[in-house]
């Protein structure tokens, strides 16, 4: 729970500098390794108000978000100028839907999703404590159709360095977390000295990274 009032008043306060203003570029460079099709159903798990979600819609028929904070949903909505259906469910939580999109506001662990054919994960992973971690990695797979795909964007740095999150996954942990999983580095962007995040947090080493897991 406290790490759940810690994503609110990020929100609340509208400190909401990991939400990038447009599109993911790992996103548009590296979903074609999923090999996706139209009729693939896509998971996005705490995907805030990310332009992902559009640009995924644009191209899948079912994309589903789920985001603990409602006002990240609520402004997702407002600021593309969609009107959705919302209906309240069991657990306290909301679902929004318009058109191809469906977001799920409330708790990731315990919204009512069904199955779906790829996820999409930009630093959901990372966004999380290490004790979360194993039950989320878990619940994804629990998620995730027979030969579904995900791809992963996650970050590594030496974690004394910096208190999360983001937190750093470092390759080790992913390949234990998704250890029945075929895993396949697709990308490593590693920041020079001049990086403002190795500058601000006088970190030794930061990079972002992107995995394609197949299940």
């Amino acid at each position: 729970m406290q790490e759940q009032e810690f994503w609110h008043q990020k929100w609340a306060s509208n400190q909401i500098g990991f939400h990038l203003l447009d599109v993911n570029p790992l996103l548009s460079q590296y979903w074609g390794a999923t090999q996706p099709e139209r009729h693939h159903s896509v998971l996005v798990p705490l995907c805030g108000k990310s332009e992902d979600l559009v640009w995924l819609a644009a191209r899948h028929d079912n994309v589903i978000g789920v985001e603990l904070c409602p006002i990240a949903v609520r402004a997702f909505f407002a600021e593309h100028f969609y009107t959705p259906t919302v209906t309240e469910l069991s657990g306290s939580h909301q679902l929004y839907q318009f058109d191809e999109l469906s977001i799920y506001s409330g708790d990731f662990f315990t919204a009512p999703l069904s199955k779906a054919d790829r996820i999409y994960d930009r630093a959901a992973l990372s966004a999380l404590s290490p004790s979360q971690r194993e039950a989320y990695v878990r619940r994804l797979l629990e998620h995730l159709n027979p030969g579904g795909k995900i791809l992963l964007v996650t970050l590594d740095y030496a974690q004394e360095e910096m208190s999360g999150p983001p937190y750093s996954v470092p390759f080790t942990e992913i390949s234990q977390r998704f250890e029945q999983c075929k895993i396949t580095q697709l990308f490593v962007d590693d920041a020079d000295e001049a990086h403002p995040k190795r500058v601000q947090k006088g970190l030794s080493r930061f990079s972002e990274q992107v995995y394609l897991i197949e299940t």
